[in-house]
């Protein structure tokens, strides 16, 4: 008489049930799967789907089996259940703040013309230079806080705000830093073409050789560095001083990001097309020239809905356009102190729905899928799918996931989960 073997038993680490999943793996939609289940196993997420189409015996308790023991079995309690969300555009490393520019904006004063008189970016690089490393730290981890308390396990973290090789470094060490601190990614972005310093004065083209046979050779070599960023605009940096820029990125092996037509068109975000960039970000003055780039290198749209508000900006990105030609779009809060000092990705959500007319699943996408995409991540996080990393949020009080762009103010996060396990979030 034969004997039927066994089916072969799972070895996973943990296994969620009873919850409600937006995998966030399609364009179109949610990727919903009631009552779902997901599996982990060695801080990646080794199964998700339907409940009822869990492998056989996968919640049969085995106590002949010491590996099968050490499952833990969680009840999501019927929750929503994200991938954790990705911030994937954010100078949250930085000095000081700007709140007498607010108040000169709302007099009338321009972004340019506070620029211009000393005040703008030039006023946070001399707060951060003055700072030392472990206050800049402490004040950057409070900016941090609040955002990990909304489910965000990914975070971008540019520098910038040095534009001298010791203070860049100093930023970046901290970016690390806080990431090591509370047990999340941190991408990094060199940003040295983001204005220029009082010692270049009149001199662009010499701070321009100064980032490009300098400061990324230098920074590169130290690991401190995931991408090189630049700002292309009016009073940026121009075109061909973003190419050098970009040109010395690839030369020491990184990829390139950028800060494009949020003033006006420089045909910027078809240059960083033309370099293969993962983003470029802003975009309100995008022109279709510079879709059509974007579309064919596979360039990410990383829109900026609360710097837009702050600014009382009035013209949108082409929101449709990207839309109809297929570039990814993200979302992101673009925290800094002088355009955008938010520490929320929901509003963000909501800001992108309601000012840029994108739709909750779209900005959903924009905090998971397309912002990994943004950041060079999308094998490693951004979906509840199989192999990548098992980062997720657990919500309360949702009928479907649109109310996380719905809500004003409303933080819903019940549990975060890192790698597998639940993380502890700063109060």
């Amino acid at each position: 008489m034969s004997v039927r073997s066994a089916p072969p038993r799972q070895r996973w680490d943990a296994l969620w049930v009873n919850a409600q999943l937006a995998t966030m793996t399609v364009a179109s939609a949610y990727g919903t799967i009631m009552d779902g289940a997901l599996a982990v196993k060695d801080r990646r997420i080794a199964w998700v789907g339907p409940r009822r189409e869990l492998p056989a015996g996968a919640l049969d308790a085995r106590i002949d089996d010491p590996d099968d023991a050490k499952m833990v079995v969680h009840d999501a309690g019927g929750r929503w259940m994200t991938p954790g969300l990705i911030d994937c555009h954010t100078h949250i490393v930085h000095a000081g703040n700007r709140a007498r520019e607010f108040e000169l904006r709302l007099k009338g004063a321009s972004y340019e013309s506070i620029e211009r008189e000393g005040g703008g970016i030039a006023a946070t690089v001399a707060a951060t230079r003055a700072a030392a490393e472990d206050e800049l730290l402490e004040q950057s981890a409070a900016r941090l806080a609040p955002l990990l308390r909304e489910g965000v396990t990914t975070i971008e973290i540019k520098s910038g705000y040095g534009l001298d090789l010791d203070t860049e470094a100093k930023m970046l060490r901290v970016a690390r830093r806080l990431g090591h601190r509370f047990g999340i990614r941190v991408r990094t972005s060199y940003l040295g073409a983001h204005a220029l310093p009082r010692e270049f004065a009149g001199r662009p083209d010499a701070y321009v050789d100064f980032v490009c046979d300098d400061v990324i050779p230098s920074l590169a070599s130290t690991g401190l560095v995931d991408a090189v960023d630049a700002f292309c605009d009016t009073i940026g940096f121009t075109r061909a001083q973003t190419a050098r820029v970009f040109e010395a990125a690839q030369r020491a092996g990184l990829p390139v990001k950028l800060h494009a037509e949020q003033l006006s068109d420089q045909d910027g975000a078809a240059l960083a097309a033309s370099y293969r960039a993962l983003s470029a970000d802003h975009l309100e003055h995008l022109s279709a020239a510079g879709i059509e780039a974007m579309a064919a290198a596979g360039t990410v749209a990383v829109l900026l809905p609360t710097a837009f508000y702050f600014l009382r900006d009035t013209r949108v990105p082409p929101v449709a356009a990207l839309r109809k030609a297929g570039v990814p779009m993200a979302v992101a809060t673009d925290c800094n102190p002088g355009t955008s000092p938010t520490t929320s990705l929901l509003l963000a959500l909501n800001m992108a729905c309601t000012l840029f007319r994108l739709t909750p699943a779209e900005a959903l996408a924009g905090v998971t899928r397309h912002a990994a995409h943004a950041l060079g991540l999308q094998n490693r996080c951004g979906m509840l799918q199989a192999g990548l990393a098992a980062d997720f949020v657990l919500w309360d009080d949702l009928e479907s996931p649109g109310e996380l762009a719905y809500r004003l103010g409303y933080n819903p996060c019940h549990r975060i989960v890192r790698g597998g396990t639940f993380a502890v979030v700063p109060s």
